[in-house]
């Protein structure tokens, strides 16, 4: 579409790197902090098996051969020759250190300019930011951690089994800033227990913390965990996606317009799925929302107004 109304993440990437850019999914033999037993069991009660990775090649595959696969494909796909190494699955910084530098630095190949690394507010220190700050200066990529926070209010983090607080966020934010690391925080707009204060008061502490990039998603829910026992029990109920696009619009408006948006809602599978995106695809209510905020004249930083002193302007 050509309404622009945020800060699209694809157009950053073409301003920065002078031409398209594409991300290449990675999947590392690995899991999570919250699933083994270290700080809890099960994981998030919305995470299924995949751990966020459904259409990633196996692990089984090393970090090389994911790449040159995914690199030919999205290549000749989309036409691209620059792409971006993204380690996607799971908590990709929950494994020792020296693991961890093999894997980053078996990702630098012909093409890649950048490399995304998804992980948890509680899975990141200072050893593994100077080691990403020494990487991004010595081959010169733009680095960047995904954090998964999924909303501010803590209240609902304990409920979502999330196994960090707010703090934790914070203080991963703080120090990859320290190391001059980009920072994408996730988001889901529509968790049951959420409100738009809470959805507000989101898009407020990112603007406060200068993050970055932001990656909405809108909530799925999978057959076997449990919050699919509590949505088959009745225990929850979902917003309609006419207020789950109320919320974004309302979360643009409230943030700096300078944050990157990686996407508004995002693809989930079908698979074993009892709820995904209202039976709609994705494509459309994004392009709904899109539409909505043209027609209504509005954009994103619209209300971004309470920063730096509010109340002596």
């Amino acid at each position: 579409m050509d309404i622009i109304v945020y800060n699209v993440y694809s157009k950053y990437l073409k301003e920065r790197f002078g031409e398209k850019v594409y991300k290449l999914p990675i999947s590392l033999p690995l899991t999570c902090p919250n699933r083994d037993g270290c700080i809890g069991i099960g994981g998030c009660i919305f995470c299924g098996e995949e751990g966020g990775s459904f259409e990633n090649l196996p692990n089984i595959l090393s970090v090389k051969e994911q790449i040159e696969k995914n690199k030919e494909y999205i290549g000749k796909k989309y036409k691209v020759k620059k792409f971006i190494s993204y380690f996607q699955n799971f908590t990709n910084t929950y494994l020792p250190l020296e693991d961890f530098k093999k894997y980053v630095e078996e990702s630098i190949v012909e093409g890649v300019v950048g490399i995304s690394i998804s992980t948890r507010p509680d899975c990141i220190n200072d050893e593994y930011l100077e080691y990403l700050a020494y990487i991004q200066e010595e081959y010169n990529l733009e680095i960047t951690l995904e954090l998964g926070l999924q909303t501010v209010n803590y209240h609902t983090l304990k409920r979502i089994n999330r196994g960090h607080s707010l703090a934790e966020f914070i203080d991963a934010i703080i120090r990859a800033k320290r190391y001059e690391i980009r920072t994408c925080v996730h988001l889901i707009l529509n968790l049951p227990w959420d409100t738009m204060e809470d959805t507000i008061e989101n898009a407020k502490i990112l603007s406060a913390l200068e993050i970055d990039e932001v990656k909405l998603h809108a909530l799925y829910i999978v057959d076997g965990t449990e919050l699919g026992r509590l949505y088959k029990e009745g225990e929850i109920s979902l917003i309609s996606k006419e207020e789950y696009k109320k919320r974004v619009i309302t979360f643009l408006e409230y943030l700096d317009e300078n944050i990157v948006i990686q996407r508004i809602i995002g693809r989930a599978p079908e698979e074993n799925a009892l709820f995904v995106n209202w039976n709609e695809s994705w494509w459309k209510i994004r392009d709904e929302i899109v539409w909505e905020m043209g027609d209504k004249n509005t954009r994103q930083g619209i209300k971004c107004n309470y920063l730096n002193g509010k109340a002596l302007r």
